[in-house]
């Protein structure tokens, strides 16, 4: 993991080359994507576009998502271009790739986070075994960024207080149940990474109440983004959509059960 991290840093300075931000962003996108495609769980598909829920309607505004991971086995609407419309109950995590980080980059991807963790899924429950998020991760992955991760943790904090986010509050008996209210992980790779501790991937081995770990660090970033990843994906829950709610506010007209 840690060579792929640095083949990460190393090849992303091939597009710093263009002449356009588009043009550096998009490729950095790509090996995200191309990283994630062979390494993580294959019950898993990985997309681009927005998430909605069944309360979302047709053309209002919505948060694109550079990288959505969501279950194989759910639909998704296809909006052309590559760009998709993923339905809430089939999300686990979304990813935003930054090539520079800075605290205009955090406020974007904390306030894309509040609002998709604010969408509501509607499932019908079943057995569960492992570990399950109780809301869909968000996560920031950047190639560059400051040169201490505290720095990183100030901008959140920074952003929760402007935008008016509460932050989470749990105790070390129930974290593990309690979701995040924006941001769950920024990873900056050799760099280091800031995340919330409230997953059964915990560093925080002497029982410290509190709500982020913050690590600085050549190596060992890209390892802790993929477990954290993994560790979302790795359970069995009998889970299904309930699609009553989807057809709430469709109008059928001259209806009959015979």
């Amino acid at each position: 993991m840690d060579a792929y991290e640095n083949k990460l840093v190393a090849t992303s300075q091939i597009p710093a080359n263009s002449g356009h931000t588009l043009h550096k962003g998009t490729p950095r996108e790509s090996f995200i994507k191309q990283y994630l495609e062979t390494h993580i769980s294959p019950n898993v598909a990985i997309g681009t576009g927005e998430i909605i829920d069944a309360n979302s309607k047709p053309r209002e505004q919505r948060n694109q998502f550079d990288i959505v991971i969501y279950k194989k086995s759910y639909p998704k609407l296809d909006f052309g271009g590559g760009i998709s419309g993923f339905l809430i109950e089939s999300v686990i995590a979304t990813i935003e790739v930054k090539s520079t980080l800075d605290q205009d980059g955090i406020n974007q991807s904390v306030l894309a986070a509040n609002n998709v963790k604010r969408l509501t899924p509607n499932l019908n429950h079943g057995i569960s075994i492992g570990w399950i998020p109780p809301k869909i991760l968000n996560f920031v992955i950047a190639y560059s960024g400051p040169a201490q991760m505290s720095t990183v943790h100030r901008w959140i904090l920074n952003s929760h207080q402007t935008s008016k986010i509460p932050l989470p509050n749990w105790t070390q008996q129930n974290k593990t149940s309690i979701p995040g209210t924006s941001l769950d992980g920024v990873f900056v790779l050799n760099k280091g990474f800031v995340k919330l501790d409230n997953t059964p991937l915990s560093l925080n081995q002497n029982g410290t109440n509190g709500i982020y770990t913050i690590s600085d660090g050549i190596n060992g970033n890209l390892l802790m983004f993929f477990l954290c990843l993994q560790t979302a994906c790795d359970n069995i829950a009998e889970s299904w959509l309930n699609p009553i709610p989807y057809i709430a506010n469709v109008r059928y007209t001259d209806v009959k059960t015979v």
